[in-house]
Order: structure tokens, then C-alpha cells, then sequence
């Protein structure tokens, strides 16, 4: 696996920024990519480690979902909050966890990752649609550690 600044190139990024950004311009939820180079522990409990640290359980419905990627260590994990837990099955997590993995075992990282965006968006904007009040609450920026 590349180092985490070849991971993505700078296009790349803004192209998974974008792709954020129209998930959720048809939900009220949120969407965050974080990435590191390797993690040292458990990685499903770092993602949540970072999901607390990125303030995402703090969204009014609870409709915060991460894509934590961990480079070195070929992993990531795919993390929805309570509200959006309770409306989808695990077999909604289990195929864009699946949608991702097969664009990343072929190397296409950024296609993986804007794969997963559009699911959890269109997932979110059933569950949660936007409506005009709507605020975006946290960042769209990919956050790296």
C-alpha cells in the first residue's frame, strides 16, 4: 500500500470532497473519510475512537456515518451513528462495505471510497432527506491522522 500523501492524489481528494458534498446535499445527514497510515490497535475501535474525536456523534439525528481508512494495514471500517443505525439492516453495511472492498483490492482507492459516499448518501437521503432548514454541521474535508 502507498503512504498516506500517495494514497490520494490532491484531484482525487477534491473529487471525494464533491462527492460528499452532493451526497449530502440531498440528506441531513453527514458524511466524513478519514485517513491513516496505520493503525496500532483494533481498528473497528480506532474508527470509533476517530468518530467521537471528528465530533460526528454530535448531528442532531445522530445520521453521521465515517469511512475510516487505515493504508498500511489494509483496512477500513465503514461506521453509521445510532440514527442511522436504527434504520438500515446490516446487510446495508455489509454491501457497501463489499462495494468498497472490491474497488479497493484493485487499487482504485478514490472509486472505492466515492462508492461508498453514494451509498451511505442515498441511504441517508431516505431515511434523513434534507430539507430547507438543513445546515451542513461538520466538515466535508478529508481528515488525515
Amino acid at each position: 500500500m502507498p503512504n498516506i500523501e500517495q494514497f490520494l492524489t490532491a484531484k482525487e481528494e477534491a473529487e471525494i470532497v464533491e462527492a460528499i458534498r452532493i451526497a449530502e446535499g440531498k440528506t441531513s445527514g453527514e458524511i466524513r473519510v478519514h485517513i491513516e497510515q496505520k493503525c496500532d490497535i483494533d481498528v473497528y475501535e480506532h474508527a470509533l475512537e476517530v468518530f467521537h474525536y471528528l465530533k460526528m456523534d454530535n448531528t442532531i439525528q445522530r445520521n453521521g456515518v465515517l469511512i475510516y481508512v487505515a493504508v498500511d494495514n489494509k483496512s477500513f471500517v465503514i461506521f453509521g451513528d445510532q440514527g442511522i443505525n436504527n434504520s438500515v439492516g446490516a446487510d446495508f453495511w455489509n454491501s457497501t462495505r463489499d462495494k468498497i472492498s472490491s474497488q479497493f483490492k484493485s487499487g482504485r482507492f478514490k472509486q472505492g471510497l466515492i462508492d461508498g459516499i453514494q451509498e451511505a448518501g442515498k441511504a441517508l437521503s431516505q431515511y434523513f432527506p434534507w430539507d430547507h432548514n438543513d445546515k451542513d454541521e461538520l466538515d466535508n474535508t478529508i481528515s488525515k491522522g
